[in-house]
């Protein structure tokens, strides 16, 4: 289930089609979205075909490869290729997902490829995601103390504190989690979403941070974090394999004890 945010008074039209080469055999079909907002133009679909024996095996490879030999307007982001920066997030197939980790053959023929549902978008598969950051800045994503650092060592942890952290620390800050959530759609002007949410309790479950307790109060919202209705949207389309449902849970399971207590 994907929703998208359309350009004012718009409609997605058919656009472009850029035929293989006579004679190819192996043929991917690549449907992707387009839409410039300096041309006044409606978004678009255009249509790209390529010889799959002469194309990288990734996703992000293709759309590389359409950029350079087929279409240079072409716009998107990428950085690492290596599912580690999180740069060139997008819907593929209907499914958010880093491009640069899904391997083609992981697809049907024809591959449809559109921005990150829920957020502006920029140009073509670029989103906005100026709100989000903004959000996760609001977290506080460092560790706060009162207490000064050791003189003669780093702030240590034990082993069995430190994998508390595991399932956290390895978000890449890609969005796909939080635009595939139907409440971060209707509600993100106040709900932090499931990526951020995340975030937050990485602080929180590290035994080094000491404001937890300023970080729950912050927290102790209907919207910040109620909001979340356990879709599940967000564990399901991790490309990390990541669970921010079970991050949100503990959170709230915090408050609670923390009301009992």
């Amino acid at each position: 289930m994907a929703e998208f945010t359309l350009p004012l008074n718009s409609r997605i039209t058919q656009g472009k089609t850029y035929p293989a080469p006579k004679g190819t055999k192996a043929i991917r079909r690549f449907e992707i979205y387009r839409w410039d907002p300096d041309s006044g133009e409606n978004p678009r679909i255009d249509i790209y075909e390529l010889d799959k024996e002469h194309c990288g095996t990734m996703v992000l490879d293709a759309i590389i490869k359409i950029k350079n030999e087929i279409d240079s307007a072409l716009t998107f982001r990428r950085s690492c290729r290596e599912g580690v920066c999180g740069s060139c997030a997008m819907n593929v197939n209907g499914k958010n997902t880093l491009a640069c980790t899904k391997a083609i053959d992981s697809y049907p023929d024809t591959i449809r490829i559109y921005p990150l549902p829920h957020a502006q978008v920029v140009k073509d598969l670029v989103p906005d995601l100026t709100h989000f950051f903004a959000q996760y800045a609001s977290i506080k994503p460092w560790i706060e103390t009162q207490t000064p650092p050791p003189a003669d060592s780093e702030r240590l942890q034990s082993h069995e504190d430190r994998a508390k952290l595991d399932g956290l620390y390895d978000c890449v800050l890609c969005a796909c989690c939080s635009t595939s959530c139907p409440s971060y759609w209707w509600n993100s002007e106040r709900y932090l979403g499931p990526a951020v949410l995340l975030q937050a309790y990485r602080w929180i479950a590290d035994s080094r941070d000491e404001n937890t307790g300023e970080r729950l109060d912050a927290l102790e919202d209907p919207f910040k974090l109620y909001r979340c209705h356990t879709i599940m949207n967000c564990t399901d389309t991790c490309p990390k394999g990541l669970n921010p449902a079970k991050a949100i849970a503990e959170i709230k399971k915090l408050l609670v004890q923390r009301q009992e207590g």
